[in-house]
């Protein structure tokens, strides 16, 4: 047999050429107690089931690794997703977004789901895990994959697969039950030691360890209001009648995406005029704050916000945050040494709230401009006085934070939280994550209005994140009202721009295992002609051609 020679650590060893990395991983004890769930030979990942083809240096890849921990969470999916149906063989289970800090989904069966049914599934689950079953990958043709799906009565696959250009596909088995997933999966089931299942009214919640801190449960935070706003995006799925994308690529083929982009687009009109109702029938308030995390859509949606509220007899005066940044040697650092412009001490809180409050009383106020070539602040005779009708929109990302205006009396503020939280997923168990459609609008916006390549706002959007977990979501429930500007259709058309950028990134590069991962799911997605946006669409910030403003 042929042997390789493979670099552990400090070790070297000789493995003979076609072992699996499973076997390398249990027989040298390279597991601890962080589950290993991957391998990386020679800069490469790969599931633990390849089998070694080339000398080089192998490192073990557990979940504090961000791909490991997707890894973990996807089999974790499939254990469940064949617990449901060995217990209830003629269900249909959707996996459908975040919650939490776990993953919502339903159990769609002749009775209403219950507790009891929950325990149920989590028992056998367990039980498949205790057995440690191996998890196989199967090749085989697409056509014997759909008569699979087709048996097994899981038309989103079957709709999905047929609009797969590849004539090969790969499966996952687990003990006689098949399923697609894209993306890795563990070697076996019984890497998963650590997990809960919960009931949560009308579904359930599936609960796993995170990247940050691999040896337990994170605490589970109940979003009431966020929960509403998924629902609500739910119901608008279904007036559409696309709940994935095999549905959504048949209407683009069929041409009624020109009907599906109208709707989608009114939908979120009714909304904003919604809200701009609510606004209105508050005759108190004089200052809407309007948050939410990168690439919402926070500007247009102000626009589109303040159109409606003239609509209602206000005048919209909008204000910016960015004017009352603190002078740059006064500006806060974070834990690296690095300016933290993202802090909510990095803006002048005593003097916005002077502004703020002189404003209100109607008088005639001058207010700064910063200069972020010089990074300071100036004078330049700017001033804003409210007229009787006229109402404040301050956009920022601490706009739900009540440090920001803790000056102005709770009932004179209105909150409003945005995101783009899609309920679209590729099928019913492999859902988008809503953080992946705004790093897709924001790649594509940093491509084609700020002339950033895609390989950079993959590198900053870890960073974002950070912002967003300590300054936006821990917030968001504090909201009157929240509103997803998430478009059903958008993916179809930021698609080509995407692809285009993420193309460019080399496996040299820090993230090219996460353009490869965004690259997997457009594909899935047929095109949809940018002519077909309206002027005044969300998307629009985005792919430019916005009737509010110019790149």
């Amino acid at each position: 047999m042929n042997k390789l020679k493979l670099r552990i650590g400090n070790k070297e060893l000789d493995i003979e050429k076609g072992t699996t990395l499973y076997k390398i991983v249990k027989d040298n004890n390279l597991e601890g107690n962080i589950p290993v769930v991957l391998a990386n030979v020679n800069g490469v990942y790969y599931e633990l089931t390849h089998r070694l083809q080339e000398e080089g240096n192998l490192e073990v890849v557990d979940i504090t690794n961000n791909l490991g921990s997707r890894t973990y969470v996807r089999t974790l999916q499939f254990v469940l997703i064949k617990s449901v149906l060995d217990l209830f063989p003629s269900t249909k289970i959707t996996i459908e977004h975040s919650l939490g800090k776990g993953l919502f989904g339903e159990i769609h069966k002749d009775t209403s789901l219950s507790e009891d049914d929950i325990l149920k599934i989590k028992a056998r689950m367990t039980e498949l895990i205790n057995k440690d079953i191996p998890i196989k990958k199967v090749c085989m043709k697409r056509e014997d994959a759909i008569k699979i799906f087709s048996d097994y009565n899981m038309d989103d696959k079957v709709r999905l697969l047929k609009h797969v250009s590849s004539d090969i596909v790969k499966l996952y088995e687990l003990d006689g039950r098949y399923d697609y997933f894209y993306g890795s999966m563990a070697y076996s089931t019984g890497i998963l030691k650590i997990f809960d299942l919960c009931y949560r009214e009308p579904g359930f919640v599936l609960r796993y360890p995170l990247e940050s801190d691999p040896s337990k449960l994170p605490n589970f935070i109940e979003h009431k209001k966020l929960r509403k706003i998924f629902y609500e995006t739910e119901q608008w799925g279904n007036i559409l009648g696309v709940g994935d994308v095999g549905s959504l690529n048949d209407k683009v083929e069929s041409g009624e995406i020109v009907d599906i982009i109208r709707v989608a687009e009114a939908l979120h009109e009714k909304k904003i005029a919604y809200i701009a109702d609510m606004i209105s029938e508050r005759k108190d308030t004089k200052i809407i704050l309007i948050a939410g995390p990168s690439s919402s859509g926070k500007t247009t949606f102000a626009r589109r916000l303040g159109i409606q509220l003239r609509v209602n007899g206000l005048i919209p005066i909008p204000i910016s945050l960015d004017d009352y940044f603190v002078n740059r040697e006064h500006t806060p650092k974070d834990e690296n040494g690095n300016y933290d412009f993202e802090s909510i001490y990095a803006l002048d809180l005593e003097l916005f709230n002077q502004n703020l409050e002189s404003i209100l009383k109607g008088e005639d106020v001058e207010i700064p401009t910063f200069n972020f070539k010089t990074g300071s602040r100036e004078w330049l005779g700017q001033k804003i006085k409210l007229p009787e009708n006229g109402i404040l929109i301050v956009e920022g990302i601490h706009g739900l934070n009540e440090m920001l205006t803790s000056a102005i009396p709770i009932e004179n503020k209105f909150k409003i939280y945005i995101s783009a939280l899609t309920q679209l997923n590729v099928d019913d168990h492999n859902r988008i994550a809503t953080t992946d459609v705004r790093i897709i609008r924001r790649a594509v916006r940093d491509y084609l209005s700020r002339g950033y390549g895609s390989e950079d706002t993959l590198k900053m959007w870890p960073s974002i994140k950070r912002g967003e977990e300590k300054n936006i979501f821990v917030f968001q429930e504090n909201a009157d009202v929240m509103f997803n500007s998430t478009l059903v259709y958008e993916l179809c058309v930021l698609k080509k721009h995407a692809l285009k950028e993420l193309e460019k990134i080399n496996e040299q590069s820090p993230v090219y295992y996460e353009a490869l991962r965004l690259k997997s799911f457009l594909h899935f997605f047929k095109d949809v002609d940018v002519s077909l946006v309206p002027d005044n669409s969300i998307l629009r910030e985005f792919i430019g051609g916005s009737c509010f403003y110019k790149y």
